[in-house]
């Protein structure tokens, strides 16, 4: 794995994370940040929704970031959280902090992404209820594929979006000469929007990067980023950082 120069892309204090995980293995790794969280002010349909927890049979949390807001807005309307109503994750890093916080919570053990949490026993025991009704915190966009597939099982879905997802502001050319002044060979992502960002930061310059190796949370970005141009698509069944290494490990990096 030594062989790996890695550019990774996720918010400033996970990448840090990242990098460091990485550092250990000896593989040496570039942070430029493609995804800069900003909060979204609470609207009266918000409002309202956050008020009615407790007629929801699930919540689920698609991410830390929305986690962290999320249980801002549990803490300010609920000093205690409906007991009967459990809460999902896509991953155990969210889940961990709701766990954290005192919350009923499950997550898949294998993969970071919603048709996990779709084949989770414990999931669809919850939904086994009449009229079931899931609250779903989200960013301003994302988890259409989750709403669509439970909308279709008969679940009435809701989401109260707590957050939008930047990219940050940088000069031009700036992805295109870190990769080649740190020669680089892998990208990861850990989104399909964080895929999209990184397709927008390198413009024109995206067929000189796709042909370099693309690591990607879940079969479904993967499709995604083959449809874009991208050549060497890896799939790391998951957008933690464990998930990464494994992919690490089992695929031999470029030759110099």
């Amino acid at each position: 794995m030594k062989q790996w120069r890695l550019l990774i892309t996720r918010p400033t204090e996970d990448s840090a994370v990242l990098a460091k995980l990485l550092a250990e293995q000896q593989i040496y790794s570039s942070s430029l940040p493609l995804l800069e969280i900003q909060a979204l002010p609470e609207t009266p349909a918000q409002r309202s929704l956050m008020l009615n927890l407790d007629q929801y049979c699930a919540v689920i949390v698609v991410s830390k970031p929305a986690a962290n807001l999320g249980l801002q807005r549990v803490d300010q309307y609920w000093p205690q959280p409906p007991v009967q109503q459990h809460w999902f994750s896509v991953g155990a890093g969210t889940g961990q902090i709701l766990a954290e916080y005192g919350l009923a919570v499950s997550w898949p053990e294998q993969g970071d992404d919603s048709e996990a949490l779709l084949a989770l026993p414990k999931f669809l025991e919850t939904l086994d209820t009449p009229n079931p009704r899931v609250l779903v915190l989200r960013a301003d966009v994302g988890r259409n594929f989750l709403s669509e597939q439970l909308q279709q099982r008969g679940v009435q879905v809701d989401f109260l979006p707590l957050y939008r997802r930047r990219l940050p502001v940088y000069p031009t050319d700036t992805l295109v000469t870190r990769i080649q002044q740190e020669q680089l060979n892998g990208l990861v992502v850990s989104s399909e929007q964080g895929l999209r960002h990184l397709i927008e930061l390198a413009g024109n310059k995206w067929p000189q990067l796709a042909a370099l190796a693309l690591f990607v949370p879940s079969p479904r970005v993967a499709k995604i980023a083959q449809d874009l141009g991208a050549q060497h698509v890896i799939d790391c069944r998951g957008a933690n950082n464990q998930a990464l290494l494994n992919a690490l490990a089992a695929q031999p990096a470029p030759s110099a």
